[in-house]
Order: structure tokens, then C-alpha cells, then sequence
């Protein structure tokens, strides 16, 4: 391998690793703990919350444990819950953000397999909505 191959190997390492850090950077953290986070806890018809298999599974998006008979995360998981979801979103692009794509339903535009079911039926869900708004940048009110 010649040095200019192996410098544009190197690069595109660290881009793709820095590429979940990008995206965190672009979309609001305060936005994610009050509106967003707080569905993933959230007990949907015919549905298991999010949480019963993203925080066991080994899957993409990783949800952290919580302790026994909590009904919050702290902040410090909280922030590594952003972590996870902030790497599966491409801020201002719904079409190829997986953590809206992959629990949509297909009619919808959702990806055809979630093993968790089909959280949302429509775009017009109202916590779809929540998520769609974060991924476009909305942000929590400034206190």
C-alpha cells in the first residue's frame, strides 16, 4: 500500500468515527431529554416500550440500563442514550434517519424489518412527530 493510499485510509477512519460525534453536535440534547427520551419509556399499544429490548440487545441503537424500580435515567445515561440515538439520525434528513426508519411502519416509508414491531403506523403519530422535529433541529426552550 503506497503512503497516499494509507493516508486516505487513515482519514476515512477517523471520519467514520467521528461521524455519531458530528451528528450529536447537530442536534439538541435538551430537546432529546425532555421530549425525546421520555418515548422510549413508553408503554404503546400491542408494543413493548422501546427500552424492554434496546437495553439488552446488542443491536445498533443502545438504550442503558436502568436500576431497579427507576422511572428515569440519570444524567449521565441519559447522555449515553443521546450518544446512541444522536449515531443513528442524519440531522435534517428524516429519509435516512434509521431511528425513525426502523420502527415506522413500511406503507410509511419505514424500513421493512424491526424486529420490535411497528412502534408507529403513521408519520402523523404524534411521538413520530416528536422525533422528526428533534432530527430537524428543534431545540428545548432556553430557560
Amino acid at each position: 500500500m503506497t503512503i497516499r493510499h494509507s493516508i486516505i485510509a487513515v482519514t476515512a477512519a477517523i471520519c467514520l468515527q467521528a461521524a455519531p460525534a458530528l451528528a450529536a453536535d447537530a442536534v439538541d440534547y435538551g430537546f432529546y431529554k425532555t421530549s425525546v427520551e421520555p418515548i422510549f419509556l413508553k408503554k404503546r399499544p400491542e408494543h413493548v416500550r422501546c427500552y424492554v429490548c434496546h437495553s439488552e440487545g446488542t443491536n445498533a441503537f443502545k438504550l442503558q440500563h436502568m436500576a431497579h424500580g427507576a422511572k428515569a435515567w440519570t444524567e449521565e445515561q441519559s447522555r449515553k442514550n443521546f450518544e446512541s440515538a444522536s449515531g443513528l439520525v442524519v440531522p435534517g434528513d428524516i429519509a435516512k434517519s434509521r431511528l425513525l426508519l426502523q420502527p415506522l411502519a413500511p406503507q410509511e416509508g419505514g424500513n421493512p424489518y424491526h424486529s420490535g414491531g411497528r412502534q408507529f403506523e403513521s408519520r402523523n403519530d404524534p411521538d413520530w412527530k416528536i422525533l422528526a422535529e428533534w432530527v430537524n433541529g428543534k431545540k428545548a426552550p432556553v430557560k
